[in-house]
């Protein structure tokens, strides 16, 4: 039996500013990416009504990045309004700042530690799949350790040590501690897309 499905709770203390992030082929790119693993059940929303799912881009060459708001997981094509700009962040203190209309995903924390940890890294996807995790979890591939949950800053810490034992891009690994949480990153959202995509479509085969 896996661990209980977290709650989806956004778990960091957070300071957001309106505002609205400015269209462009990246973001479009970044939905069109996120309504495909939308229409494969790994973006979604459970039975109880707990959504899942997320991705976000690199801005630019620091640390910022456009990620996918809070509660999004039941649309299948997000708004520009459901995009929101993650300006810094601290996983020692726990804390988000960002820019939107809608708070930022849960994940933002890990996100921002996978950029931090690897200046090569311009996407993260965070998505549900009970076959891919299981997969995951028995090949011995990349992964949290079990007793350290989603949206913490101890995940964050754990997620940027695992991105610098793990530089090839593009990279998946499990989250233990997340029944059913799948990331994956890579150098650009195409390949981050296929790496989940390919495997999924490998271990899916009769």
């Amino acid at each position: 039996m896996g661990t209980p499905i977290d709650d989806g709770y956004i778990k960091y203390t957070s300071t957001r500013r309106d505002g609205r992030v400015p269209p462009s082929a990246t973001l479009d790119e970044l939905n069109r990416a996120r309504t495909t693993l939308f229409d494969l059940g790994l973006i979604g929303v459970y039975n109880n009504g707990v959504g899942y799912g997320n991705l976000s881009v690199r801005v630019g060459n620091h640390n910022q990045f456009v990620v996918t708001a809070s509660a999004t997981g039941a649309e299948r094509t997000l708004q520009a309004e459901q995009f929101c700009l993650v300006e810094a962040f601290s996983a020692d203190e726990n804390h988000v700042q960002s820019m939107g209309s809608l708070p930022a995903s849960s994940e933002s924390m890990t996100h921002g530690a996978i950029y931090a940890a690897h200046s090569g890294v311009h996407c993260v996807i965070h998505v549900h799949s009970r076959i891919l995790f299981d997969h995951l979890m028995q090949t011995g591939a990349p992964a949290t350790p079990a007793d350290i949950p989603y949206g913490t800053p101890a995940m964050a810490h754990t997620v940027a040590q695992l991105v610098t034992r793990q530089p090839h891009l593009p990279t998946v690994f499990a989250m233990a501690g997340h029944d059913e949480g799948v990331v994956a990153y890579g150098a650009d959202t195409p390949s981050t897309l296929d790496a989940l995509r390919a495997l999924l479509q490998r271990i899916s085969k009769p």
